[in-house]
């Protein structure tokens, strides 16, 4: 199942809340607005479907004229428009501005793309205007995500692999920002690392920015961490420039050594609890290169480097290995990203955000394209040739038991096991067999018991370890007894998202279980996300290994206290096939 991440991303993450627009629907990604496989748009076929979001569809198509698949991109805003056949109309004339706005943006952003020719920026083919609305063509991009390429990893990037990374996207922000145009939105997901380890800057949400600018509807979504002070508020003194896309790379930068992000910049801004890396870090990287990324960190913009150059200045010579101090062999065993697989519809290698995710997730704004692959972790076996038989009498050979590797699907069955047979959970699920690329997962949910409902999925290729439900978009998981709760599921007030099937073909394993009390998972290794929680597998197998506990390690603890705070729940389990359309 493929983890979605932000509004019009390459790998899809929750969008901006439509909340409420005037008389508009809420944001969620309207099946009725995509076209149908076989679509032609001028020499474009519309072979499938890539990414749905608030703010446009991306379709993978076959270029007939050069005989090449690519990713079309329309721009289709859910929230303000809707489709008739190939047209698409603005459903109020008091939305006209808005989506007009919008599709000016859109357009600008092609043709500025289409301007630009750089590696580490998405190249535009060619755009146009038609039934209504616009469209622009792209390459069909191999890749990941640099957040999901940092999960693959046993240890940190070095020194050198860092420079090479920020070097590559400091010369795209060199080429845009003397446009005048910046990005505002850098962060690991929207980092996609192509096959040959070359860094790709995504989404520049331009239509979604063009909106949120005149309407207070679409509340602007800023990554935590991510997002310098002067993004939160416009007002006097803190506008945004070079300076604002610095401190963004300088905090993809930090997660990478640090495994997170700086704190939030609105909370530094009061009291800042910021250690610097140059502090922390200083016996594995080098003292310039730490106090530059230090010096891109600062809260306030006009102490931050203020523009390209000076950032560069900051850094020194591009090859930072000469003053990098020597780290040891154990400490680097991924020097270099492994490359992902091309996608191939019928194959089990995957989508533009993560080969081995299974379904494909689509929040209500979020838009995808490219198939990205999630590569699999690479284990090493040193094997040391045995001691030459010694002429005394060998000691007996010792047993030696090995360690069963961690089998994620077992983690949900004792889920399941540990769950009280009197409190019974059914399932109902739509399709039982979902057409990669083109089937959505659809189920209901019934309780015997009021609670509290958990979605967990093991994707097809068992290297995803996933909490569904509750997520960052929808966190109202209570049910009560008899009531049936359709996930995913449309309900007032709530943004909507859903789980399109996005390979590899195979069996998704996944449980729902209802538990009295709100549950916590701070001792199961579960990582939050822009959209889903997840297990990451080599921490979820160290905690498995070291528990002793009774209880199923992965259902957590109650989040509660006293007598009244219920530790029981009912569980069930189940199956979705994922095939070849």
């Amino acid at each position: 199942m493929n983890e979605p991440e932000n509004d019009e991303h390459t790998v899809l993450v929750p969008s901006a809340r439509a909340g409420a627009l005037a008389g508009a629907a809420s944001a969620a990604p309207g099946a009725d607005n995509v076209l149908p496989t076989g679509s032609r748009l001028g020499e474009f076929e519309i072979v499938g479907l890539l990414g749905v979001g608030g703010f446009g569809i991306v379709y993978r198509a076959h270029d007939c004229s050069l005989g090449r698949d690519v990713a079309l991109k329309e721009y289709m805003p859910s929230a303000l428009a809707s489709r008739s056949q190939y047209n698409v109309h603005v459903n109020s004339a008091r939305h006209t501005d808005l989506f007009q706005a919008g599709l000016r943006s859109f357009v600008n952003e092609a043709r500025m793309l289409a301007h630009f020719d750089h590696p580490a920026l998405v190249k535009v083919y060619r755009f146009w205007e038609a039934n209504g609305t616009a469209y622009m063509v792209m390459p069909y991009y191999h890749g990941r995500t640099l957040k999901e390429a940092m999960l693959a990893r046993t240890s940190p990037p070095d020194e050198g692999w860092l420079r090479q990374l920020v070097t590559q996207l400091l010369d795209a922000l060199a080429l845009i920002h003397a446009e005048q145009c910046y990005h505002r939105d850098i962060a690991p997901d929207n980092i996609m690392m192509l096959d040959d380890c070359r860094p790709l800057l995504l989404d520049f949400g331009a239509a979604r920015r063009a909106i949120e600018g005149m309407t207070q509807a679409f509340t602007v979504i800023l990554k935590q961490g991510y997002a310098p002070i002067e993004q939160y508020a416009e007002v006097p003194g803190m506008r945004q420039g070079p300076w604002t896309d610095l401190y963004a790379l300088a905090a993809v930068v930090h997660y990478l050594i640090d495994g997170h992000p700086p704190p939030p910049a609105v909370g530094r801004i009061i009291a800042d609890p910021y250690v610097p890396l140059a502090q922390r870090y200083a016996a594995s990287y080098s003292q310039t290169f730490l106090a530059a990324i230090d010096a891109a960190l600062a809260v306030k913009a006009e102490q931050r480097p203020q523009d390209v150059a000076a950032m560069r200045a900051l850094l020194g010579p591009s090859d930072g290995t000469a003053s990098a101090p020597a780290r040891p062999a154990a400490a680097t065993p991924d020097a270099a990203l492994p490359p992902s697989a091309p996608v191939a519809a019928a194959a089990p290698g995957k989508r533009r955000v993560m080969a081995a995710l299974g379904l494909l997730v689509i929040a209500a704004g979020g838009l995808g394209y490219w198939a990205l692959e999630r590569g699999a972790p690479v284990t090493t076996i040193a094997v040391t040739p045995p001691p030459p038989p010694r002429p005394a009498q060998p000691s007996p050979p010792r047993a030696v038991t090995p360690v069963a590797p961690f089998e994620p699907v077992a983690a949900l069955d004792a889920i399941v096991a540990g769950a009280d047979p009197g409190r019974k959970v059914d399932v109902e699920v739509e399709n039982a067999s979902v057409r990669i690329g083109r089937d959505s997962l659809k189920l209901s949910v019934r309780s015997s018991h009021a609670g509290y409902v958990y979605l967990y999925m093991v994707g097809s290729d068992r290297s995803n370890f996933w909490l569904l439900f509750p997520n960052a978009i929808d966190r109202d998981n209570a049910i009560r007894a008899g009531q049936s709760l359709q996930l995913p599921g449309k309900r007032p007030g709530k943004e909507h998202w859903s789980l399109y099937a996005g390979g590899p073909p195979g069996t998704d394993h996944l449980v729902v279980m209802v538990a009295d009390v709100p549950r916590r998972f701070d001792a199961t290794g579960l990582t939050p996300s822009d959209m889903f929680n997840e297990f990451p597998i080599a921490r979820a197998a160290e905690l498995q290994r070291a528990h002793t506990g009774k209880t199923a390690l992965f259902a957590g603890q109650p989040d509660c206290a006293g007598a009244a705070c219920s530790p029981a729940y009912g569980a069930t389990a189940f199956t979705i096939e994922e095939v070849a359309h």
